[in-house]
């Protein structure tokens, strides 16, 4: 397999570079401090191509390939995991379920445009209180009523929340059959008796926005409706897959952007008479931080290349996620380890990687699920 980038990706993955470097690297301490969203710098992201990467221009995207996307979900992580998630969700997760459904012409141009473009974002409402990693117990209920299905029950932890003018909402349409009739809907924001709920207070990745959906007798029409019932947790999973890529991209760029804060650190930093890189412990200690990394790397491009070649990838895709997001926790922790006390200073960024990879174990399926995915497959 050939990891060469070509000169588009490359290209792509430079101007992401820079634009990170340049514009989410600027107040980001405050940012994080204040738990406020870019809005601004999202919409210029938009401006720029990003958002639609992957997806058909005639759709609002850029037609660009799979990896492409990923690269830009590294790049823009490195700095700023949070935008990472936001970008990703809106791009893996909200768009996935529309680009893997049975959508309409129709419905692409209506739904999938407007967030593609960078205009708006879209959320991917599928865990609930109680239905996590068990999606199987989700109990939202959707029951058809003429033209419309009214929608009951509520949607937790989903990210961009607060931000969102749509989401894919993913809800049973028969309860005793659960989620064997379970469908999807993009539901817009402002539709009577759907409420966007208090913002949760997160440890990490601060910026990004999380809440709770509420709904009460939301009636939303079928022609909104994009995975009949019985297709939506088929829907859901494919989607999640190709959402593990992007998380595990994400994951890849902190531990990136971390260890390259550690290394300069360890440069310039002098104790016992000679900087902190010249001391073997240590050395050998980035040594293998950076192994960790770029085997990460690997496993996180081959799910995307995967997916970009129309070849199955649920099982790379889990490994990505795995690989990815284990590195990002372990990285992270051990440049706090790095820099010593200035490790914990909020102005040496290691700390604020440190809180925003931890839920990257957590969510698009705990990394415990990762494995019962993975070894799900070893003894057929």
């Amino acid at each position: 397999m050939n990891f060469t980038l070509n000169e588009n990706q490359l290209a792509i993955q430079s101007t992401v570079k820079a634009f990170a470097e340049k514009e989410l690297a600027k107040d980001i301490l405050v940012r994080d401090a204040a738990a406020e969203f870019p809005h601004d710098l999202y919409a210029k992201m938009g401006e720029m191509g990003l958002i639609g990467l992957p997806y058909p221009k005639e759709y609002g995207g850029q037609g660009e390939d799979y990896l492409s996307y990923i690269l830009a979900v590294e790049e823009v992580s490195k700095v700023d995991g949070a935008m990472g998630i936001s970008y990703s969700v809106s791009t893996s997760l909200y768009g996935g379920s529309l680009t893997n459904s049975q959508a309409t012409e129709e419905q692409l141009r209506r739904f999938l445009t407007p967030v593609a473009s960078g205009k708006s974002l879209g959320s991917f409402a599928l865990t609930e209180p109680t239905a996590g990693s068990d999606v199987a117990g989700a109990r939202t209920l959707a029951v058809r009523d003429g033209d419309d299905y009214v929608i009951n029950g509520s949607k937790c932890f989903i990210t961009n929340g607060p931000l969102s003018d749509y989401f894919a909402v993913y809800a049973l349409t028969d309860k005793e059959a659960g989620p064997k009739s379970m469908a999807c809907f993009v539901v817009e924001k402002g539709t009577p008796g759907f409420v966007i709920g208090t913002r949760h207070n997160t440890m990490g990745l601060r910026s990004a926005m999380v809440c709770e959906l509420y709904f009460t007798d939301c009636r939303v029409p079928v022609a909104n409706m994009i995975a009949a019932p019985g297709k939506g947790f088929g829907l859901a999973m494919k989607t999640l897959d190709g959402g593990r890529i992007g998380v595990g991209a994400q994951g890849l760029g902190i531990a990136e952007g971390a260890w390259e804060i550690a290394r300069k650190y360890l440069m310039e930093r002098q104790q016992f008479g000679k900087p902190l890189c010249k001391q073997q412990t240590i050395a050998f200690k980035m040594a293998e931080l950076a192994i960790e990394i770029e085997q990460a790397k690997y496993m996180v491009y081959k799910a995307a290349l995967e997916k970009g070649e129309g070849q199955p990838y649920s099982i790379s895709a889990a490994k990505a996620k795995y690989c990815g997001t284990n590195a990002a926790m372990h990285v992270t922790t051990e440049a706090v380890q790095l820099l010593g006390g200035n490790g914990y200073m909020k102005e040496f960024h290691v700390e604020r990687m440190m809180r925003d990879a931890k839920i990257t174990q957590i969510y698009e399926g705990t990394n415990e699920i990762q494995k019962m995915i993975v070894s799900g497959t070893l003894f057929k």
